[in-house]
């Protein structure tokens, strides 16, 4: 069995949500980018009719290079000693409503990659070196080599600076997307939209929805694409109820929605446990628009009706579908089942997933420890090619963890910070679930492994090296255990910290418990 990896970008970059495609959807994604729908008349040009979303999300403070200087608050080494932290936090926001004018702008208040100290001198500064790096995933030589490029006065082609784009969201390089938008406000004056809902889509991928938003709210028109991808984007990154605001005012507007976007609005429901209002818009996909519903919503539905745990209900709605349950119905079920703790059930809907399909079935979820999808199986495959490293980036260096990894040169200290929360937390009402450790040992060193799981020492690495109060971001390959989840719930209220972990699946914001 391969090790976790966590990747944590404290304060520079975030972390990216990838969404598959659906071939059985209504509406094809490149038919709907033909057809733009030119809102620049409608409703939404009005300032008092303009939906202004995200009420509660929480901006972040753009940290690069020495943020100290940036924001004018002093830096804090974080104590080891949790006694020692203040009783309150006042940290600054920056937020995504600042001003904004003309053309949808670049990246605001993270420096350029022209404001960095030249590290490419290396460099050849030609569109096959840039396009090299991308596909080898080196995403920030890449973007160094655009950057190059620009500066030479080498024209680089649209369709480059899209695959480019694509890959820092897939490789959740936020610093690097936003560069990349840069150059492309200025090398374009007119942007399509379908270039405009790619920039949205990377954002989104990378975890930030201001960013998203303020491209979103400047563009001269939009498509169908563009609220699909606002909507979804939104869900994915556990802002449920401003999908849900922009999916009415979507409606308000006249606009007809299309399968694909119902996706985004049931995932929506589902992080906000409103099981009531997802089954009308379920009700409304062919009542109203006349959409018959695809196995991706019987699959949303069964995860909404699971996760608010409704497991009877769930088995029920499958019983009564009016077609044959796919493997992923019921492996949907099974995880939610493991979850929730109904095992026998769980036990049913894994035999049925080994009929169908045994392919999809891991050891742990035959076992029924861990809620594994099956369909991450592509994913566990890559993370193994990559030998499961914790990669985490502090300012401009970059760490390597595995969990239980003793390799680092802080180690000692890491592992102090841990052993210091970790009484803080069992304080707290935190139970280690030794359900997650497989491996046959006693109950006290399954303990010991839970805390040294790789997401827990990028904890506690971030800790140690950035400002106090500044949020902390965890990127992980694969999908958060149940135990990391309860315990960096209960860390954040400790710490004082909004801790946002992204995993195989969505992203996880962490904060005061």
């Amino acid at each position: 069995m391969f090790r976790r990896r966590v990747t944590i970008l404290i304060l520079r970059s975030i972390s990216t949500v990838s969404r598959s495609s659906h071939s059985s959807l209504t509406q094809s994604s490149a038919l709907r980018d033909a057809n733009p729908l030119n809102v620049a008349n409608s409703d939404h040009s009005d300032p008092s009719a303009r939906f202004l979303p995200f009420a509660g999300l929480r901006p972040f403070v753009r940290f690069v290079g020495t943020a100290a200087a940036a924001v004018g608050e002093p830096f804090q080494i974080n104590p080891t000693n949790f006694n020692e932290y203040p009783d309150r936090f006042q940290p600054t926001n920056y937020g995504f409503g600042s001003q904004m004018s003309g053309t949808v702008p670049g990246p605001e208040l993270v420096p350029t990659i022209e404001d960095q100290p030249a590290e490419g001198d290396g460099y050849k500064g030609t569109i096959d070196e840039m396009e090299a790096f991308c596909k080898e995933g080196k995403m920030k030589e890449a973007v160094e080599v655009l950057s190059l490029l620009e500066k030479q006065g080498t024209p680089v082609d649209l369709q480059s600076c899209l695959r480019l784009l694509k890959a820092c969201g897939d490789e959740k390089f936020l610093e690097g997307a936003k560069a990349v938008h840069d150059h492309m406000v200025r090398s374009w004056p007119s942007i399509e939209v379908k270039v405009y809902n790619r920039i949205i889509d990377a954002y989104s991928k990378c975890g930030s929805m201001d960013d998203a938003y303020q491209v979103f709210e400047k563009m001269p028109e939009r498509n169908l694409t563009t609220w699909d991808k606002m909507i979804t984007g939104l869900a994915q990154n556990g802002l449920g109820e401003d999908a849900i605001d922009l999916f009415n005012q979507f409606k308000k507007m006249g606009l007809k929605p299309d399968g694909f976007m119902f996706i985004g609005v049931f995932a929506a429901c589902a992080s906000l446990f409103a099981v009531d209002e997802g089954m009308l818009h379920f009700e409304s996909l062919g009542n109203e628009y006349g959409i018959v519903p695809s196995m991706e919503h019987y699959v949303a539905i069964v995860d909404m009706l699971g996760k608010a745990g409704h497991i009877e209900e769930a088995l029920e709605f499958i019983e009564n579908m009016p077609v044959e349950p796919t493997v992923h119905v019921w492996e949907a079920l099974m995880n939610l089942c493991r979850v929730h703790g109904y095992t026998e059930l769980g036990d049913r809907c894994a035999e049925l997933v080994g009929q169908l399909d045994p392919s999809r079935l891991t050891e742990q979820s035959k076992s029924g420890l861990v809620p594994v999808k099956a369909s991450d199986l592509k994913k566990e495959k890559e993370a193994k090619r990559k030998a499961s490293q914790n990669l985490l980036e502090s300012r401009t260096r970059v760490h390597e963890y595995r969990a239980g990894d003793t390799s680092h040169p802080e180690k000692d200290r890491i592992y102090a910070q841990l052993r210091a929360l970790s009484g803080p937390m069992k304080e707290s009402g935190y139970l280690p679930d030794t359900r997650f450790v497989l491996h046959d040992i006693d109950q006290e060193a399954k303990e010991e492994a839970l805390l040294y799981h790789s997401e827990r020492l990028a904890l506690a690495y971030g800790l140690l090296s950035s400002p106090a109060c500044s949020p902390i971001r965890i990127i992980k390959n694969l999908r958060i255990c149940g135990d990391c989840h309860s315990a960096l719930k209960i860390a954040s209220k400790i710490v004082g910290r909004e801790l946002i972990v992204r995993d195989a699946k969505r992203f996880h914001h962490f904060k005061d418990g």
